[in-house]
């Protein structure tokens, strides 16, 4: 399980490039436009993601998130945000990195809701969500940088395993 997920903290980094990547083609109103997805706009969308990995981590490392909110917008300047993002995905690559395979197998308790409930989760389960709810909304992110007349990306894991940085878990 470590290497599967090592792949996907690695594919988690590389599509998340191409997706900034894309969005930075965009004005900051194209960006920040409502287009009606469940978290209304690009910039929105990918802030969303980026708390909510935070939030996951926060967890995951044994520390308190506080009260969870998910629509938060963590940095209003794309740049900040994006630098903010490829700050996350490092960490989390060195995180996986430094799991082994009985922490992957074991579990992790954290807080959560108002008034707080104590949660015990497997790792393993948990990462499966973690990585899939990136993958979830990076899909949203794509869908509206396509309505918004960017070129469409090949961001799905096949591609990443045949591009050199996935070579390694091919």
């Amino acid at each position: 399980m470590l290497q599967h997920y090592r792949m996907f903290a690695a594919y988690n980094a590389w599509a998340n490039a191409l997706v900034y990547d894309a969005a930075a083609g965009l004005s900051d109103d194209e960006r920040k436009r409502d287009l009606g997805a469940f978290f209304r706009s690009v910039h929105a969308t990918l802030n969303h993601v980026l708390y909510a990995d935070r939030v996951w981590m926060t967890r995951f490392e044994g520390g308190d998130t506080g009260p969870v909110k998910l629509d938060t917008i963590l940095h209003d300047d794309f740049e900040t945000l994006r630098e903010d993002r490829a700050r996350e995905d490092r960490k989390i690559i060195a995180f996986i990195d430094g799991m082994d395979e009985a922490r992957i197998a074991g579990t992790f308790s954290y807080q959560r809701g108002d008034p707080p409930e104590s949660h015990t989760d497997r790792f393993e389960k948990t990462l499966a969500h973690f990585f899939n709810h990136q993958t979830h909304h990076r899909g949203q992110a794509h869908a509206m940088l396509t309505m918004l007349g960017q070129p469409s990306l090949a961001i799905d894991l096949s591609y990443f395993l045949r591009s050199e940085g996935g070579r390694p878990f091919a």
